[in-house]
């Protein structure tokens, strides 16, 4: 049964820096771990790996100089 209450999922991937992601989530620290709800409705995932408190980030990238990827350029 549908919960009307919950807002979609969206995952935003900020330019050299962190994934947002907002709406009714809960995250996981590793496989086969009991999946939790954050208390807030946005939350910033590191892709750096350079965070001290994994899976969420703490600002490294700017100090490390991280690069994201650029994505593909569509014809």
């Amino acid at each position: 049964m549908k919960n009307d209450n919950t807002s979609p999922v969206t995952v935003t991937a900020c330019p050299d820096g962190p994934l947002l992601v907002r709406g009714d989530f809960s995250l996981a620290e590793a496989p086969g771990r009991t999946p939790e709800r954050p208390d807030r409705k946005v939350v910033a995932l590191c892709r750096c790996g350079k965070t001290g408190i994994a899976p969420l980030c703490d600002g490294s990238h700017k100090l490390t100089g991280f690069r994201a990827p650029s994505p593909p350029i569509t014809p």
